[in-house]
This record gives structure tokens, sequence and C-alpha cells, in this order.
């Protein structure tokens, strides 16, 4: 299986700071891998309102996630700083892909604790379709590109 590693943008145009809470942990102390889909849809939420949309208005359509995938690289725990970097990229007629990157501090050293992809596709949820992304809102997203 490939990293995600070798796919991810050479820069990150977008980045906020997600507090860990304590119902993040699972019974194993760390966050659960279960709790990082919620991590980076903060992420991605504070992403698309920092460029005027969000999941259900975007445009003239909404915004359903149709891929995830996910890489853990360390554990998290209750009181780690989090830091998520956020990226669009691969536009497609229909929606586009983001990257994310979460960085933590352990023992003073920056760490890398996760890379993620998820694929995002315009969606009118009144009439259970896909649409096309529109021209704007490529637009919009892409002025988040380094």
């Amino acid at each position: 299986m490939s990293s995600l590693k070798s796919q991810l943008p050479e820069q990150f145009s977008f980045y906020c700071d997600i507090p860990l809470r304590i119902t993040d942990l699972n019974y194993g102390g760390h966050v659960g891998n279960d709790r990082i889909l919620a991590l980076l849809q903060e992420a991605r939420v504070q992403f698309l309102a920092a460029s005027g949309f969000s999941e259900l208005a975007f445009e003239e359509a909404g915004l359903i996630l149709t891929k995830a995938q996910v890489e853990l690289r360390c554990e998290l725990h209750y009181g780690y700083p989090l830091r998520a970097a956020v990226q669009a990229t691969n536009f497609t007629s229909k929606g586009f892909d983001l990257f994310y990157k979460l960085e933590t501090i352990i023992d003073g050293t920056p760490t890398l604790a996760v890379l993620a992809i998820t694929t995002m596709v315009c969606y009118d949820y009144a009439k259970k379709k896909v649409v096309s992304l529109s021209e704007k809102a490529m637009q919009q997203l892409s002025k988040q590109t380094p």
C-alpha cells in the first residue's frame, strides 16, 4: 500500500488549531480512530468557512464526502496541541480532493500525527443527485492554493 506522504501537496495554504476534547479519547487513553474523521471534518468546515462556504452552502450545491483515506502516524492524547493543515487539489467537473496534515507537539518536538485525503463531490440534497462544481467555487478554493 502506498503512503499518502508521496501524494501530499508541497505546501498547504490553510491552517487551524483544533482542541482535543476528553470525549475524543477511547478506552486506550488516546484519540480513537473513529474520532479522526470528526477532527478532519472540523478542519474541513473551518477551511470552507475561510473561503466563504459551508458543507451545505457550497454555491448552488452542498458537498458530500465520497471517499476517505487516513494514515495514523502517532497516538494523540488529551492536552496535546493539534494543528491541522488543509489543501484543495485535483479539481474535476464534479468535485475535488482535500488533503489534511495533522501535527502535534510531543516532548517539544513537532510530530506528524495524521495524513488524510477526502474526496468531496458537489451534491444537490433536495434533488438527491451529484451536480457540477461551479466555476466560482473552484476559483474561490483555488485562491487558497499557495
